[in-house]
């Protein structure tokens, strides 16, 4: 399964055009990218075609970031949907350090999660 990078980036114009920047220019694909700001901090969620590469430019760059493997889930496409699963992987004692949105299908929506503990998270996750 693909990585998930949650990449720090400082909240000001020209940080996510730098590291976008970065990674075109060695060839790393994107292949779903979510984030936000808050303060001075913003962040990347992402995933890419070549993790190896991706690292590797984010490591050169100096950035700060969390990689963990992408767990898919499907989330009932309703309100309450994301905070019913949210509210099973904190039972778990599983802590979410990001996700991305990947597409609706019907009544259901996909999800790709990182967590600190994926074994936990996975039967949560596939129940």
């Amino acid at each position: 399964m693909a990585q998930q990078f949650i990449v720090q980036l400082r909240n000001e114009p020209g940080a996510l055009a730098a590291l976008a920047e970065a990674l075109a220019d060695r060839g790393v694909d994107l292949r779903a990218i979510g984030g936000g700001g808050l303060g001075d901090v913003g962040h990347v969620i992402m995933t890419t075609a070549d993790d190896d590469l991706a690292r590797r430019v984010l490591d050169e760059g100096g950035y700060t970031y969390f990689e963990g493997e992408s767990l898919l889930a499907e989330v009932d496409d309703r309100p309450g949907g994301m905070a019913a699963i949210a509210r099973r992987l904190a039972d778990a004692g599983v802590n979410v350090h990001g996700h991305l949105f990947i597409g609706r299908w019907g009544d259901r929506a996909m999800f790709a999660f990182v967590v600190d503990d994926p074994e936990k998270a996975k039967p949560v996750l596939e129940g």
